[in-house]
């Protein structure tokens, strides 16, 4: 019994940090730029195709891909920001018609990454082995890679989390998410942090998907499944609470590990129902901060 809990403990926070990485991200893009960003398993979808293409063509380790994979997909999502959202924002007359036409914007830039990275790379899974023996910690055996996983993920998230809270452009994120008005009149760099977050924001999805690329298949059409477990996990902890979607992510992570323990079936089902019960009695999350700032 006792090698059961711990077996789901850990794939729960295994999968529960991962969850954070993609669900932070996804935070700290709505949550500054104000763009719900339904592409943004497209950028973890692009993380999985580097790292898989580095390590089967170029012999590269996965986890040197993260070094490599996460400053090109940060820059490339800067580059989607100021080429398509920065001119939207400008030609948009308030912050909800930004926000309506960033959405279909995201629906946009979806579909092109998606069948760009189809055509170039095909569009069936692949998969490759890397760390795959065994390890057995208190009786309980997992495999390599996924412990390796885990620890980058709490690493990453951990690192993340100092960032936001200890530097001094984290501090600046943090007081344009809670009040934008207030951050521009004194003075912060709005539209510069917007990019930033933007590009953090696909920073963390791409080295998700570095990470999930070492223990799952990869194809051009996996990103969608991980933008709505994004939004489940953002709701559970609260829009624009960037920590709170981290611990969202961990708890999702668990829920998911019990409920596959029981039946491999029932995890999207009580994702789905996790998700409807919070919008139905508490839409504002478990963890959320209230802000009335605008931008």
């Amino acid at each position: 019994m006792l090698l059961t809990i711990l077996d789901i403990v850990i794939a729960g926070i295994l999968m529960g940090g991962i969850y954070s990485l993609i669900a932070a991200g996804f935070n700290l893009q709505y949550g500054v730029a104000h763009i719900l960003n339904v592409s943004h398993g497209e950028f973890i979808m692009l993380g999985a195709v580097g790292a898989y293409s580095l390590y089967t063509f170029f012999g590269i380790n996965p986890i040197v891909s993260l070094a490599i994979c996460g400053p090109v997909i940060f820059l490339f999502g800067i580059l989607v920001h100021q080429v398509v959202f920065s001119r939207l924002k400008r030609l948009s007359r308030n912050r909800e018609a930004f926000e309506g036409s960033s959405l279909l914007c995201c629906f946009g830039i979806l579909f092109i990454i998606q069948n760009v990275v189809s055509l170039a790379w095909g569009g069936s899974e692949r998969g490759y082995s890397f760390l795959v023996s065994p390890v057995n910690i208190l009786g309980a055996t997992f495999a390599a890679n996924r412990l390796l996983a885990l620890f980058f993920a709490l690493v990453l998230g951990f690192g993340f989390y100092f960032f936001i809270t200890y530097t001094r452009t984290g501090n600046t994120i943090r007081a344009v998410t809670q009040d934008s008005i207030a951050a521009q009149l004194m003075g912060m760099p709005i539209k510069r942090m917007q990019a930033l977050c933007f590009g953090l924001g696909a920073l963390l999805a791409g080295l998700a998907g570095v990470l999930m690329s070492t223990m799952y298949a990869v194809s051009p059409y996996m990103g969608l499944e991980y933008t709505i477990i994004a939004m489940i996990v953002v709701v559970l902890g609260g829009l624009g609470n960037i920590l709170g979607s981290m611990i969202g992510g961990l708890i999702l992570g668990l829920v998911g590990s019990i409920t596959a323990y029981i039946h491999s079936g029932f995890t999207l089902i009580a994702y789905y129902a996790i998700f409807i019960i919070l919008i139905l009695i508490k839409p504002e999350g478990l963890f959320a901060k209230r802000s009335s700032g605008r931008s």
